[in-house]
């Protein structure tokens, strides 16, 4: 049965480099980067987190897009800023496959070190902050989540897969 990762945590923690990392150790998989998807929209595009974006048309690209990788017979590796919520809708949308689900978090300081190691203007800076705090008032499972302060890439992808 494939398997669809659920990776998520707040900007600057690592998404990104443990996803690659992650595809990267499975045999067939494929790695679904949301900032990218997101970021299609051209014109009339608005910033996730304000008034009248587009989150509606995201999360039906989103899920035709694992839907199809998945009956294709490839594992999905999925990045991107996941409430509570959306993953509950993910998990319910692909009930007959194997959701693994984890939020990745890691200190104030850690956090806006790995920001600076982004180019410029891929920075998130106090960004980074917010989101921590939102990820940890949302109602997660403690079992979702991996504290990554202390942790390379590597080794937080082989927690995943655990």
């Amino acid at each position: 049965m494939n398997r669809l990762y659920l990776i998520t945590g707040p900007a600057g923690v690592g998404k990104s480099t443990v996803c690659n990392i992650l595809a990267k150790k499975l045999n067939k998989s494929v790695l679904i980067e949301g900032d990218d998807l997101y970021h299609m929209v051209k014109g009339g595009y608005v910033s996730p987190w304000k008034e009248n974006n587009h989150l509606d048309l995201f999360w039906k690209n989103v899920i035709n897009i694992i839907r199809n990788s998945l009956e294709a017979g490839y594992d999905v590796v999925f990045n991107y800023v996941i409430k509570n919520t959306d993953y509950l809708r993910l998990k319910n949308q692909f009930k007959d496959y194997e959701v693994i689900f984890r939020v990745l978090l890691a200190n104030e300081d850690e956090l806006l070190k790995r920001d600076k190691t982004r180019a410029f203007d891929c920075q998130m800076k106090e960004r980074c902050l917010i989101l921590l705090e939102e990820f940890k008032n949302e109602p997660f499972e403690d079992r979702f989540i991996i504290d990554s302060t202390d942790l390379r890439a590597e080794d937080t992808a082989d927690r995943i897969m655990r």
